[in-house]
């Protein structure tokens, strides 16, 4: 299977993001909420959405069924993504986040999302077995019923079919992605390194030590640890550069890892070196810290941060 793009995204447990905000959360009483939106979401969707605000085109691979994947599809259609679902049974799950203005925070509440059977993970294999891309960003969560080692057989797949591969997950998904030898680039956040290592990583150098392991054990060549307001460290066999946080305001959450990555994959993707990828991935998260709800990065903002993200 070919797209003729170089970028191509798979989204395990896609889901639909909702958003809204109320003036204060009380118990057992019915809050009016108002700024409702609905926005596709999941770690690939995400990545895909930002390629395209940045002009490119990365097709979207998830899975998808019930309702809620009715509705899905047609939210990738407003957004002008390409659509590659994956049939499931179970129904796409939604995610919902809700700004509280009295106490100035957001909350957030998500589910586990459908379990996909064998026969439906069987399929998704299939596919990758002949899928070709230069670049496959594999990100978000495993869904129920599929293995924990689900991410390095796809990146095995996809690393024998010439492409580089992208992983962005937690837990099992991290884990066991890490467990192959296929992957290029590993983005996680600090508690996701924090719970893969098991280590408390305090500081700067313990971070830096736990991302050379994984590089030195050959589970990915490169490693782009996302510090949230303490910025970002990439590590590789040969660099290590850290770059501080860009000071901005801060109005979501949602979105601002995916949002580095998409910035950071197009970067690469357009042949920039990987030094200056990493400077567009924290212009690329900056910026979608400025956007609120389920929100993401948008070029202009990207374009006027970038430079100031020279460290």
């Amino acid at each position: 299977m070919a797209d003729n793009f170089p970028i191509a995204t798979l989204t395990l447990n896609p889901a639909i993001d909702l958003s809204f905000a109320v003036d204060r959360i009380y118990p057992l009483h019915k809050m009016r909420g108002d700024s409702e939106r609905h926005d596709p979401g999941g770690g690939g969707i995400n990545v895909s959405r930002v390629i395209a605000r940045l002009g490119g085109t990365a097709p979207c691979h998830y899975f998808a069924g019930g309702p809620g994947g009715a509705a899905f599809d047609h939210l990738l259609d407003r957004h002008q993504l390409v659509k590659r679902p994956i049939p499931i049974c179970g129904s796409t799950r939604i995610s919902t986040t809700v700004y509280e203005r009295a106490g100035d925070a957001e909350y957030r509440f998500t589910t586990d999302g459908p379990e996909i059977s064998p026969g439906e993970w069987a399929a998704c294999l299939e596919r990758f077995r002949s899928l070709r891309c230069s670049w496959l960003v594999l990100s978000g969560t495993l869904p129920r019923g599929v293995p924990d080692n689900a991410y390095a057989e796809l990146a095995a797949m996809a690393a024998a079919n010439g492409a580089k591969v992208v992983l962005d997950s937690s837990g099992r998904g991290l884990a066991g992605g890490l467990s192959g030898s296929g992957v290029f680039l590993v983005k996680p956040s600090m508690g996701e390194l924090r719970a893969f290592t098991g280590e408390d990583l305090s500081t700067d150098r313990d971070i830096a030590q736990a991302a050379g392991r994984i590089v030195s054990a050959g589970s990915a060549r490169h490693v782009a640890v996302t510090l949230g307001a303490d910025g970002a460290l990439l590590v590789g066999e040969d660099r290590h550069v850290r770059l501080p946080a860009l000071e901005v305001e801060r109005r979501s959450a949602v979105g601002a890892g995916d949002s580095f990555l998409a910035a950071m994959v197009f970067a690469l993707s357009g042949g920039r070196a990987i030094e200056e990828a990493f400077r567009h991935g924290i212009a690329a998260g900056a910026a979608a810290v400025m956007t609120p709800g389920t929100g993401l990065a948008e070029p202009r903002d990207i374009e006027r941060l970038l430079p100031l993200a020279g460290g």
